[in-house]
């Protein structure tokens, strides 16, 4: 995995020592998990303590992640540690991709299922003035009989989505064109490409929060505007810190580029990466089609 690998054989399979990385960084996130839940229902505290999470599970993760290099350029990883950390990668995105399945679907029965029934004959007469329309199918209707949703105009393809979607095609094309570099040996050509993926992943998260804050103000879309403005608010806003997370471990592998590590044969911590910002690409496309066109 690293260019500096010592030439002595590795052990038969590398067991670490107890630490206490994972406790600190379950603190991190369940920081951030309750701290965002009280913000956005309006307990002034909740941002604090979603500050302190962040913090505190960067700062784990940093020190995580350089212990994590430190053994594998130390020549503690042999093969069977490198299967296990391909196994354990893709566990992990299988994972991911249940979790944005169920986003997924509560988009889906929203729209296909639960909007109908809500304005069949039964339903009319009890709430005569409900119209089940998907607000991306009629502006600035939000079909709330109690007139409990304010009304909002849904967030359309064009520009910053498209946008967006062009960013984070091009920054696969240029990871892809950075991983055959280094399998080429090519390793200055390899750096260029990947700090151009950071910069298109960045670029992506600035124009992201642009569009929300155009959301908010303009169209009047919040998390409080019904099952459309919380699927997708949720959908867009966990991708989106998808996206962070993807460009921070893209940013240290380019890091671990410049400083000599990897090798042509053995670059997994390059490739789980890779991996983890493609399947970040795969998600996106599903939302652009599915909430900002259907």
């Amino acid at each position: 995995m690293s260019a500096s690998t010592p030439a002595a054989n590795p052990p038969y399979y590398f067991i670490p020592a107890p630490s206490r990385h994972p406790v600190l960084v379950a603190l991190g996130l369940f920081l951030v998990i309750l701290g965002a839940a009280h913000w956005i229902n309006g307990d002034h505290w909740g941002a604090y303590a979603l500050a302190v999470g962040v913090v505190v599970w960067l700062t784990v993760l940093f020190q995580w992640f350089r212990q994590a290099v430190g053994e594998s350029e130390g020549g503690l990883y042999s093969d069977r540690i490198d299967t296990s950390f391909r196994w354990s990668m893709s566990w992990f995105i299988f994972s991911e991709v249940m979790f944005f399945s169920a986003f997924f679907g509560a988009l889906y029965w929203a729209r296909m299922h639960a909007l109908p029934n809500l304005g069949d004959l039964d339903n009319q007469l009890l709430w005569p003035d409900f119209k089940a329309i998907w607000p991306s199918a009629g502006g600035g209707a939000t079909g709330s009989p109690a007139g409990i949703v304010a009304p909002f105009t849904p967030v359309g393809p064009w520009p910053l989505p498209t946008l967006n979607t062009a960013l984070l095609l091009s920054s696969g094309v240029t990871l892809t064109i950075a991983h055959h570099a280094l399998i080429a040996g090519r390793r200055a050509k390899a750096i260029g490409f990947m700090w151009v993926t950071v910069l298109l992943g960045a670029s992506f998260v600035c124009v992201q929060a642009y569009e929300y804050h155009h959301a908010y103000t303009e169209l009047h879309l919040k998390l409080s505007s019904g099952i459309f403005g919380s699927t997708f608010f949720m959908l867009t806003g966990f991708h989106g810190f998808h996206v962070f997370v993807g460009m921070l471990m893209l940013t240290f592998i380019t890091i671990r580029l410049m400083k000599g590590h990897f090798t042509p044969e053995r670059h997994f911590g390059f490739e789980g990466a890779a991996w983890y910002w493609h399947f970040v690409d795969v998600v996106w496309l599903g939302l652009y089609f599915l909430v900002y066109w259907l």
